[in-house]
Parts: C-alpha cells; sequence; structure tokens
C-alpha cells in the first residue's frame, strides 16, 4: 500500500507540476490576445485624431456603445472587408505569438514533468545500489546494522532482506558451533579408544607369545583395524575443525604417485597386485605432498581390493585449466548401486574387505577438495574401477 501511495504521490506532483506550467502558459496567452485590441484600438484613434480632431467625438460614442451595448447589435456592415482586409492581417503576428507561448508552455510542462520521473528513478538506482553494496558486504561476512533509509517502495524489501540475512548468520552461528562441538567430540572419541587399543595391543603381544593361538591372530587383526579407526576419526576432527592445515608447494605428479605405490608396496606383494605408473614427462601441480600422496594411497588401495591379484594402472596429463590424474583396476568394478555412495562417510560397498571401514575414499575426496580439485568414480567400460581427478590450476 505504501509502495502504491508513494507512485500515485510521485505522479500527481509531475502532473501538477506540468498543468501549473500549462496554466501560466494560458494565462500570458490569454494577456496578449486581450491586449491586442485595446493597442489597434489605441492606434487607430490617435491617426484619427490627427487628420480631423472633430471625428474623435464620433469614435467616442461609438466606443462607448461598443462596451455598453450588445455586440450583435454593432457593425451591420462588413466595412473592413469592403476596404479589402481580412480577420488574418490583424491576427497574423498574434497567432505566431501565441504559438511560441504555447509550445514553450508545453515545453516547460513535459521538462518538469521528465525531470520529476528522473529524480524518482535516481532516487531507485541509489536504493538498488545501497542493497546490492549490502548484499556483497554480507557475502564477504562484513554485513553491517542495515540502517533504515525511510518509507518507499523499497522499506519492505529492506525489511525482508535484513530479516533474512540476520536468519542466516543466526543458522551459520548454529551450524558453526554444531560443527565444532562435533569435532571436538569426534576428537575426544578417538583419543578416548587410543588407550585401550594400546592396552589391548600388548596384552595380546604378551598372550601370543605364551599361547600362540590362531584367535591371537584375530585379536591383533581387529586391533589393527581399531587403530586405523582412531586414526581416522582424528583426521576426520581436524579437517571438521578446520586445523588440518595444507602445505602447498610444487610438487612432480610422477613423484607424488611413485612415493604412495612406494608405501603399499608391502600390501601389493601381500595380494599379489602390480601397479604401472608410466613416465609422461615433468608435470608440477600445487598441493601438499603428505595429504595429497595420502589421498592416493587411500585409492590404490581401493583398487587393489578390487583387482583381487591383477594390475593397478595410473596415468596423468596436463593442460591450461587442469592436472588429470586416473587410476583403475581390471577387476570387475563397482557395483551400480554404490557408486553414488562410494565417497561418503562409513559406507562399504558391496565388494569392500573384510578389515575395511569405509572411510578411506572420504578422506581421499576431502583432500583433494581442500586443493582446489575434484574426483569421480566410474567403472570402465572394458571393466574395472576407474577414479578421475582433476587439479584445477586457478
Amino acid at each position: 500500500m505504501s509502495g502504491q501511495r508513494h507512485r500515485l504521490v510521485t505522479f500527481g506532483a509531475a502532473l501538477f507540476l506540468s498543468l501549473m506550467a500549462s496554466s501560466v502558459s494560458v494565462l500570458l496567452v490569454t494577456y496578449h490576445d486581450r491586449r491586442l485590441p485595446y493597442d489597434l484600438l489605441n492606434r487607430i484613434c490617435s491617426e484619427v485624431e490627427k487628420e480631423d480632431p472633430k471625428a474623435m467625438e464620433i469614435l467616442a460614442g461609438a466606443l462607448k456603445e461598443s462596451i455598453k451595448g450588445d455586440p450583435d447589435d454593432l457593425a451591420k456592415e462588413d466595412l473592413l472587408g469592403v476596404l479589402g482586409y481580412e480577420v488574418s492581417d490583424f491576427t497574423s503576428s498574434a497567432y505566431g505569438r501565441d504559438m511560441v507561448f504555447a509550445a514553450a508552455g508545453f515545453v516547460t510542462g513535459m521538462f518538469l514533468f521528465l525531470l520529476t520521473f528522473w529524480y524518482r528513478n535516481k532516487m531507485e538506482s541509489i536504493r538498488i545500489r545501497s542493497l546490492a553494496e549490502y548484499l556483497e558486504q554480507v557475502n564477504i561476512g562484513k554485513a553491517v546494522i542495515l540502517s533504515a533509509s525511510g518509507e518507499d517502495d523499497f522499506s519492505k524489501l529492506e525489511d525482508e532482506i535484513y530479516k533474512t540475512v540476520a536468519s542466516l548468520c543466526q543458522t551459520k552461528d548454529l551450524a558453526v558451533q554444531a560443527k565444532q562441538g562435533f569435532a571436538e567430540n569426534l576428537s575426544n572419541i578417538a583419543h578416548q579408544i587410543k588407550t585401550p587399543i594400546t592396552a589391548l595391543s600388548l596384552s595380546a603381544q604378551m598372550m601370543k607369545q605364551e599361547v600362540g593361538s590362531k584367535y591371537m591372530e584375530q585379536i591383533e587383526r581387529q586391533i589393527l583395524r581399531l587403530t586405523h579407526l582412531e586414526e581416522a576419526l582424528l583426521v576426520l576432527s581436524r579437517m571438521d575443525a578446520g586445523t588440518l592445515l595444507l602445505q602447498k608447494r610444487e610438487v612432480d605428479v610422477f613423484t607424488l604417485l611413485v612415493l604412495a605405490a612406494d608405501n603399499l608396496q608391502q600390501l601389493f606383494d601381500n595380494s599379489n597386485v602390480s601397479i604401472e605408473i608410466p613416465e609422461s614427462g615433468e608435470m608440477v601441480l600445487m598441493a601438499d605432498l603428505e595429504w595429497t600422496m595420502e589421498a592416493m594411497m587411500n585409492l590404490m588401495k581401493n583398487c587393489m581390493e578390487h583387482s583381487q591379484g591383477g594390475k593397478i594402472y595410473c596415468s596423468y596429463e596436463q593442460n591450461p585449466l587442469y592436472t588429470e590424474i586416473q587410476i583403475w583396476d581390471d577387476g570387475e568394478g563397482f557395483a551400480k548401486e554404490d557408486i553414488p555412495h562410494l565417497f561418503e562417510r562409513f559406507y562399504r560397498g558391496q565388494n569392500a574387505s573384510e578389515g575395511g571401514i569405509g572411510i578411506g575414499l572420504a578422506l581421499a575426496k576431502e583432500m583433494i577438495e581442500r586443493q582446489n580439485g575434484t574426483i569421480r568414480a566410474k567403472n570402465r567400460p572394458g571393466g574395472g574401477a576407474l577414479f578421475e581427478i582433476h587439479f584445477y590450476c586457478h
């Protein structure tokens, strides 16, 4: 209702100014036209007086009759017409001046009308620009309190923007607090797990020396699994809390893949799996060597679990936009229903190994995305699981 009233007031002001300009123009034209007959008669009387002073008595009487009497009873004969004069002979110059006055009034009215709307549009542009600047400040996290700028068309929009921003800021704060709380709880759980794991590991070693049964080997495997879970929980808690700092520097891609494979060589030998990493020339990317190598190791281990005694392949190439790394195996590939969930935390697919905890791929994805990268998992047309990683240059 306020915006409609404001528009009506603006239109009314513009119309009022235009009518005022037109009225002034009409008054000037009317004054000019009323002055013309008086000036004409005054000149005629002056000329008659010069030629025949006695004729002034006749003229004076005629003027009195024309002022007091009925105009229809005057001028029975068109004497000026007999003498060869027409109405246009006495009004041609006046007509031109009238048109000038009318045009001036019209132009003035239009100018005032357009000036009013220009001013209104300018004020609207200023208000829109101020709201846009406020939203830019919100996007960069430097929002200030939105001060009221009067009652206009944008007042309701301004109120709604402020309410929305305030609600989003409150929601963000609550989400950050919840995330920090989750990370702290996760870290506490991991630290609490560490103590009994250490005790169990020592006890298992002592029991194995005395008993040496196959059950001791199972206990050791479960302790190793718990140790990996504890390490993963600590890493996740650091990532969620934002305390995991990445030291980015130039890393040679071939060296990155070779180091990751070397750290897994014993697992490859035990699983009778080989890995092929061809050297494709010197290519570097900006990344944290240790954590990126950890991500590559998790991807290679996943391929090892699916290859079942086969072979793992790696390739890499670079273009002006990104560096691409591909890691794949020659196994059966991923189950179709597993592909959308592969990078979810603690998700274990149909073909997952028995000792896995479902966190390796999630950690790899987190590490890659934190370094301006993307990762995608799919099945190769010829068979086998494929991980495709892109590290973007900008």
